[in-house]
């Protein structure tokens, strides 16, 4: 079973930036291999619903509230099913196929956002389009990769300084 933190950012991060243009990993036979390697079914409606909730979280954690419409309808469809066992109760959610893996992505961002409050993010390269989880003590990452983004972002800055110094 994926963890939420790794179905969240495999859904948010499905559209990165390629050359300054968005490539779209949620269609096709791409998107549907991800969809069904994150416990879906990778029909195209399970992929149209995908996108729509990754671009309302997007919106979202960018501070965008606007988009809280396109979620709820999401969960509208949805319904918690309680099961009593005679170790205690257990709920668990209920949804039509092509909605479930949508509706599980909102549970894992609130259930990330409440346990990790400020540390979803997006990169801090205006050139990224990833999100990350800070897990670092401080909270202060601002990359999806320190290797990629922070490597460039942290050159950039240099290079700036120098020129600065320069004239």
């Amino acid at each position: 079973m994926i963890d939420e933190e790794e179905l969240l950012l495999g859904v948010l991060n499905t559209a990165p930036l390629n050359g300054g243009h968005p490539e779209e990993h949620l269609t096709g036979e791409r998107g549907a291999d991800l969809a069904r390697t994150l416990g879906g079914t990778g029909s195209p409606e399970e992929l149209e619903q995908l996108r729509r909730v990754r671009d309302a979280l997007q919106s979202l954690i960018r501070g965008r509230t606007e988009t809280l419409g396109a979620l709820q309808q999401v969960m509208d469809e949805v319904h918690m099913v309680g099961t009593v066992t005679p170790g205690g109760l257990s709920w668990s959610l209920a949804a039509p196929d092509d909605v479930r893996l949508a509706a599980q992505v909102i549970q894992a961002w609130s259930a990330v956002s409440q346990r990790l409050p400020g540390r979803l993010r997006a990169c801090a390269n205006e050139e990224c389009n990833l999100y990350l989880i800070d897990h670092t003590r401080p909270g202060t990452a601002k990359w999806c990769s320190m290797a990629t983004c922070g490597n460039r972002m942290k050159a950039r800055a240099h290079a700036a300084r120098r020129r600065s110094r320069s004239r």
